[in-house]
């Protein structure tokens, strides 16, 4: 299901002017549920802006009649809090840099994985929600329900749908917590492991504990693609999460 703003789906506005990749993306994003309009170029933007509030706007920066850092720069001037993704060819860290400085939420470096932005634009959309208590997790749930799996908190073990059993170490069982504790948020090794936070960054044992943890996740069919890769941030598990 997609993000809900205020109860109804988000609204994004996808700017490119490549129109191949801008309706793969437009598609993506609808098949997801979301309310998108598709822009061209920036007066096409601001067109769409003068007739729809945006929860977030997937904006490139190379567009035929301007500069998307022009008008990211704009819009924070303005007081927008819309949230921006950035996506560029421009891979060097400066421009990065010089795009979260002029207030965009998040970088994207084409060619990019679609997967990858529809993650991306699911952290920013929980961001930016005021939380809801019903999400937190339970402290009296004894099992928690995420893809084809069951997590039982109390006996640290994977139940699958068919009732199979599939036991977890005690490294395994924390690191799979923080998943369900923050489902749809990319996640540092810094934050999976806190207690290790002093040396995570150059910590490739905790790499192997999350590819252990995948296998066995892939053990049922949909369990697969759970926990994804973002290039240079971390980890995120790409399901709902619900408590009992």
């Amino acid at each position: 299901m997609p993000d809900q703003m205020n109860s109804r789906p988000a609204r994004l506005i996808v700017v490119d002017d490549d129109p191949d990749i801008r309706d793969l993306i437009v598609r993506q994003l609808q098949q997801e549920h979301y309310d998108v309009v598709p822009a061209g170029s920036l007066a096409e933007l601001q067109d769409a802006l003068a007739v729809h509030s945006a929860d977030l706007i997937v904006l490139d920066l190379n567009l035929p009649d301007g500069d998307g850092l022009n008008l990211c720069r704009e819009l924070r001037a303005q007081g927008s809090d819309v949230r921006i993704i950035m996506v560029s060819a421009r891979g060097s860290a400066i421009d990065r840099v010089l795009g979260l400085e002029l207030g965009a939420d998040d970088y994207l470096t084409k060619p990019f994985e679609p997967r990858e932005l529809l993650v991306r634009i699911r952290n920013l959309l929980r961001r930016a929600q005021i939380d809801d208590p019903e999400r937190q997790r339970d402290k009296s749930a004894r099992t928690a329900s995420f893809g084809p799996w069951r997590l039982d908190l109390f006996q640290r073990r994977l139940i699958a749908e068919d009732g199979r059993l599939v036991m977890l170490s005690s490294a395994e069982f924390r690191l799979l917590s923080r998943f369900i504790d923050e489902p749809n948020v990319v996640l540092s090794r810094e934050n999976l492991v806190p207690e290790r936070r002093a040396t995570a960054a150059f910590d490739r044992s905790i790499d192997l504990q999350v590819s252990r943890l995948r296998q066995k996740l892939a053990a049922m069919p949909g369990g697969e693609e759970l926990i994804l890769t973002v290039r240079g941030e971390g980890y995120v598990l790409a399901s709902p999460v619900s408590f009992e």
